[in-house]
């Protein structure tokens, strides 16, 4: 799911295969020969703490560079104390880097105040050689995690994966990838006062096996549900389903043609956001889509969807606000070489019959490089995404994509 070096952003059918590209080295792809974007004149970097100072502040880099060669695609949990991301640990001179990205999880280090500043010690959670990515909290139970990964090396002979035009960048599904969850014992220890556990060691194993790709998972708010992504082997097309731990059973629910991926529910359980390449251009756009239920209150399948976003542009990992009427996410509007973050209001209620492009939008941030991947905390006091605007580590060309977190001191709300 990531890449070496050399990211073309575009046409990115996975969350897996999108974060890690971007979390890759950067944001930085090849001229594109969509929306103008071949020989395009760059403009000189914006000041970016100035024209963000109206809505983040506080800015922590909270892994760096000297550990990681990259990270990212970081997530809290319910509470805001612990983050759970996937990186590639920095390996000792002479080395190469690990082919694919780990999972670790670690707690937010907090001065007296309260303010977040940095990490303390990562744990891995994933196992050695493995490739991993998209990892969740339990909502109830924040010591438990998901996550997807192939719990063992992955085969090299695997089915055609993307690759755009001659690019050197390419990914693959790989079929072994299953979503895995269990306990992590320090997380539990410290929400236990008291308990010590007998071991650390993490003992991951799947939630389910299917055949092919299965990740991009995220748990309902009360827990029962699992949303995640299947790529079908055969076909290499990715559909979104619903696991129910209540009876494990799996339920389809958007398996239009088009890759359909990195879905999340909102706030209240009740509806979903995801992106598709729908139009099978290579240009993902944003979507959102009622939940429906039995009189069990199982999800059978879903109602009214919408469609968010309608441009010539890469829109891709949308993450709902706490109030659940607007999503942040990442976009090539402003070049195929620097995606920003932005917010656009969800189309709920009186905004139901807004076109796409009638909908509030507003840029959130304006460092040169890759800006994305954005999530808030559940209070929505945080924001914390993957970016460039780090220190070049010796013998590199440009800031590693590595994970930072701010304090929102105003409403993204784009209305």
């Amino acid at each position: 799911m990531r890449h070496p070096l050399s990211t073309t952003i575009v046409a990115v059918p996975a969350l897996l295969a999108i974060s890690s590209l971007a979390i890759a080295g950067g944001a930085q792809d090849e001229h594109d020969h969509h929306a103008g974007a071949t020989n395009a004149p760059q403009a000189a970097p914006l000041d970016w703490r100035a024209e963000e100072s109206g809505t983040l502040s506080n800015y922590v880099q909270l892994t760096s560079e000297k550990d990681f060669t990259k990270a990212g695609e970081a997530y809290f949990d319910p509470a805001g104390k612990w983050v759970i991301f996937q990186a590639v640990p920095r390996p000792a001179d002479g080395s190469e880097p690990d082919q694919h990205y780990s999972m670790y999880v670690a707690k937010l280090a907090r001065d007296a105040h309260g303010v977040v500043t940095g990490l303390e010690k990562p744990i891995l959670i994933s196992r050695p050689g493995s490739a991993n990515t998209c990892g969740w909290f339990h909502p109830t139970q924040p010591w438990r995690v998901i996550f997807g990964s192939t719990l063992t090396p992955p085969a090299d002979n695997q089915p055609a994966g993307y690759q755009r035009g001659s690019s050197r960048y390419n990914w693959q599904f790989p079929i072994e990838m299953d979503v895995v969850g269990g306990p992590i014992p320090s997380i539990y220890a410290d929400l236990h006062d008291g308990f010590a556990p007998v071991s650390t060691q993490v003992f991951c194993t799947p939630v389910w096996s299917r055949p092919g790709y299965d990740a991009e998972c995220s748990y309902s708010p009360d827990a029962r549900f699992i949303l995640y992504t299947q790529v079908d082997a055969k076909t290499g097309d990715g559909d979104l389903y619903i696991y129910d731990t209540t009876n494990q059973s799996h339920t389809p629910l958007v398996t239009k043609k088009g890759y359909d991926g990195g879905p999340f529910f909102s706030p209240d359980g009740k509806r979903i956001t995801f992106r598709s390449d729908r139009r099978g251009d290579d240009l993902l756009q944003i979507y959102i889509a009622d939940l429906v239920f039995d009189t069990d209150g199982a999800i059978t399948g879903i109602a009214n969807e919408r469609q968010v976003t309608d441009n010539d542009h890469v829109n891709w990992a949308p993450f709902w606000d706490p109030t659940g009427t607007f999503l942040i996410y990442a976009t090539s509007e402003i070049s195929h070489r620097n995606y920003e973050v932005f917010a656009i209001e969800a189309p709920i209620g009186d905004a139901s019959n807004k076109k796409p492009g009638e909908l509030a939008k507003r840029r959130i941030t304006f460092a040169d490089g890759f800006d994305g991947l954005p999530v808030f905390s559940a209070d929505g006091k945080m924001m914390m995404w993957t970016c460039q605007r780090g220190d070049v580590f010796p013998g590199e060309q440009r800031p590693s994509s590595q994970v930072w977190i701010a304090e929102v001191v105003s409403s993204l709300d784009p209305r």
